[in-house]
């Protein structure tokens, strides 16, 4: 029995590192991470992704495609036995029914395998013919890449920059008086310590509604089987004046801190996001301009939380965890951009831009290519022009959206103008402005519009292409 056991052990790694040789010479793998801050689209995203590629008569901009090399496109079986499957079929389905609507929320990682057949480019055309690239693509909340800047911070250090947040906002107020109120260096109870967690919680979903993108802990908001685990049930105190006994409210805080990094986060990263070679974050940039001036700053300061998840040598923890891996290339892009007219689109890049610049000036990449655009993975509006007291406005007219999420009404929409810099929204935000003062930047809720899709066409878009050929072109 023993020597079976090592003789299949064998077995299964030589399989391995002749899988891993084929994909390195004959089948390459793209890896792709897909995610999000709240509300950004990542599960529509993906699904008109893979339908667009399986079906590629919209995808001009990714230059295979245009040029007739990608000959076939097909969905292979899931590369992760341990990973659900990215639900594609059903995702369809939804957005493509006689009454369509939006799919859910992500709450948890998933994961999907596309093969391509390319016809090799250039001077290898004639040389070899067609091979199969394979692309592994990642879902999972953008919540649980915030994770990542818990991984070098004590509970101390963590719990004094979360309070010092809160306590300047005043949704963070009734949890700032929970905390106060706790005897920190004193003995605890389980009802105790669950009372300041729920509170803890109830200012995160607070911070989420109010359009705030830095929420972390990020499985507080979808911790799916672990709900009620000692791992997910603490909260930031007041430290106290001298190190307390081990029996104490904060050390036992402490040591539930330590165990989410370790049990929770961790191996995430090892196990899924190690393993990334592309990566793209979907943010609902639209979404925190109309929650005003503070949801901007958050976001700008979300941003630069993100980029420095793909600084390993800034990061010890990710330096130890990718051992000279990296990820080649990431994309920002602002989503939903089918609620302004075109004309505004350069205009919301260029704020999407200004976004990550601030952190992609002061961070060493270690050669990763990073980029900004503005897109819309489904287009549920059109574009039109109204007369209204003597101007034009550019509007976009679409299906809304009820608050329980039903079809309404048909309606065309002017959003307001993004300014031509993005300093005269950034300022502003930086300043501490809670309100816009020359503008105020309205957003509509739009459901997907009905779609009757012809053979060889994907589901219509905005610069998904662009998009695609950024993540994946260079490998075709």
């Amino acid at each position: 029995m023993v020597i079976s056991t090592v003789t299949d052990g064998l077995t299964r790694g030589a399989e391995r590192v002749t899988d891993a040789v084929n994909e390195a010479l004959f089948e390459p793998v793209i890896r792709i991470g897909v995610t999000g801050l709240a509300r950004a689209g990542k599960t529509v995203f993906i699904t008109s992704l893979v339908a667009n590629l399986l079906e590629r008569g919209r995808m001009p901009g990714l230059v295979a495609a245009a040029e007739g090399r990608i000959t076939a496109a097909f969905l292979q079986p899931q590369p992760d036995d341990t990973v659900p499957r990215f639900d594609f079929e059903h995702h369809l389905g939804t957005l493509t029914a006689p009454e369509p609507s939006w799919p859910d929320n992500t709450r948890a990682i998933s994961e999907l395998r596309l093969s391509l057949r390319v016809r090799p480019a250039g001077l290898l055309a004639g040389l070899t013919g067609p091979r199969t690239v394979h692309i592994d693509i990642v879902d999972y909340p953008g919540e649980w890449l915030l994770d990542l800047a818990l991984m070098d911070k004590s509970y101390g250090e963590w719990a004094a920059s979360t309070l010092a947040a809160l306590r300047a906002r005043a949704i963070g107020a009734p949890f700032a008086a929970l905390a106060d109120a706790a005897v920190t260096s004193g003995p605890w109870d389980d009802p105790q310590i669950k009372s300041l967690a729920a509170g803890f919680t109830d200012y995160l979903t607070a911070a989420r509604d109010a359009g705030l993108s830095g929420i972390a802990p990020g499985r507080f908001l979808c911790p799916g089987e672990m709900a009620g685990s000692p791992a997910l049930t603490f909260a930031p105190l007041p430290a106290p004046e001298d190190r307390p006994d081990r029996r104490a409210l904060w050390r036992e805080m402490e040591r539930r801190f330590d165990a989410y990094k370790a049990q929770v986060v961790a191996p995430f990263f090892r196990d899924h996001f190690s393993r990334i070679d592309r990566q793209i974050v979907l943010v609902d940039a639209l979404g925190a301009i109309h929650s005003g001036p503070p949801a901007l700053a958050d976001l700008q300061d979300t941003m630069t939380e993100i980029l420095s998840a793909f600084r390993p040598g800034r990061n010890a923890f990710l330096s130890r965890l990718l051992r000279g891996r990296r990820v080649e290339k990431i994309l920002f892009a602002a989503t939903k951009a089918d609620h302004l007219h075109h004309t505004q689109h350069a205009r919301l890049s260029a704020i999407m831009e200004a976004l990550t610049a601030q952190a992609r000036s002061r961070a060493d990449f270690s050669g990763a290519q990073t980029h900004a655009i503005a897109m819309a993975s489904l287009r549920a509006t059109v574009e039109e022009i109204r007369e209204h007291g003597g101007e034009s406005l550019e509007c976009v007219r679409g299906t809304l959206l009820n608050p329980d999420g039903s079809r309404g009404r048909a309606a065309a929409f002017y959003p307001g103008a993004l300014p031509d810099s993005p300093t005269d929204l950034l300022g502003p935000a930086r300043q501490g402005q809670q309100t816009w003062l020359d503008q105020d930047y309205q957003i509509m809720r739009f459901a997907p519009a009905r779609l009757s899709l012809k053979p060889g066409m994907g589901p219509p878009h905005i610069r998904l292409d662009r998009a695609a050929q950024f993540l994946i072109g260079d490998k075709l």
